[in-house]
């Protein structure tokens, strides 16, 4: 008689598909807070970079000299780009708005030649701009500086608030992140307490006991955390394929941070759960476990 084949347990029960399908819910949401956040920024730096503001030219300027201001203007540590708008190019931009020719009525062009300029990001803000203005009316060719400051100071109030809110969001839903994720392993392992005290009794050592728990919890940990990334890096893909212009703020460095972070909290936190959890039980008397 052939004897019978030993089976090892599992490393997947149902008890495990069920914790790991809520942590996997739980680190999604995690990411989804943190790609809102990162994306935040990134988007924070694009509207900044594409307000403009105009330096409007004198009409005796030649176009040479306009050209070599251009030039002098995007070497400046602060410009991002620039764009030279001549009168005739204004006349036309302008008679393509307005759907008449100024020019018909006035017999003449009233338009001036002017440069648009494009700030960097850590730039545009009211102290910065001021400054920047006062630098550029010192040349004598130059009528007048115009860009929106209510815009401009709209804008960077309301990037802030946004950035309060998002980082507030972020630590209120990471710290419950953390207790949805204890509490599933912590009943996981609540239902197999009377084993863990078994093992103590035959005398297994503490490492030896937790051994398994932390393994199933750290494949747990990772299977999640593959699959709310897959999720994530799916909706960037299709968000970005609807919106080409969206890459400026979805970009690849930012879904790498995300799924990097995804999966570091989801291992770590898994098993430092699991951890505390066993601890928890290895500690207690036999008589103690009856009454939780």
């Amino acid at each position: 008689m052939k004897p019978k084949k030993k089976h090892s347990a599992p490393l997947f029960d149902l008890q495990s598909v069920t914790s790991g399908i809520s942590t996997t819910l739980v680190l999604l949401l995690l990411g989804l807070v943190m790609f809102f956040v990162l994306t935040a920024g990134n988007l924070s730096v694009y509207v900044r970079e594409h307000i403009n503001f105009s330096i409007i030219l004198s009409d005796d300027m030649q176009e040479r000299d306009i050209l070599r201001m251009q030039k002098a203007l995007g070497n400046q540590p602060f410009i991002r780009s620039t764009q030279y708008i001549s009168k005739e190019q204004a006349l036309k931009e302008q008679t393509e708005a307005m759907g008449t020719d100024p020019k018909e009525f006035l017999g003449y062009n009233p338009f001036s030649a002017s440069i648009e300029v494009k700030l960097k990001s850590e730039y545009t803000n009211a102290d910065s701009i001021a400054r920047i203005e006062k630098l550029i009316k010192k040349e004598a060719d130059v009528q007048d500086v115009v860009y929106q400051k209510e815009l401009i100071d709209a804008v960077n109030d309301n990037i802030r608030r946004i950035s309060l809110l998002l980082l507030g969001l972020a630590v209120i839903l990471t710290f419950v992140s953390f207790v949805l994720i204890n509490n599933t392993i912590r009943l996981t392992i609540y239902s197999q307490r009377f084993l863990i005290h078994t093992m103590k009794l035959v005398g297994a050592s503490w490492g030896f006991i937790r051994r398994p728990f932390l393994k199933r919890n750290f494949w747990i940990g990772l299977l999640a955390a593959a699959i709310a990334d897959g999720v994530l890096w799916s909706t960037a893909n299709w968000l970005v394929g609807k919106e080409p212009d969206l890459l400026e703020v979805i970009t690849p460095m930012v879904m790498v941070q995300v799924s990097a972070a995804v999966l570091l909290f989801g291992i770590v936190i898994t098993c430092l759960c699991a951890l505390f959890s066993i601890n928890k039980y290895l500690r207690m008397k036999a008589g103690t476990l009856y009454y939780i």
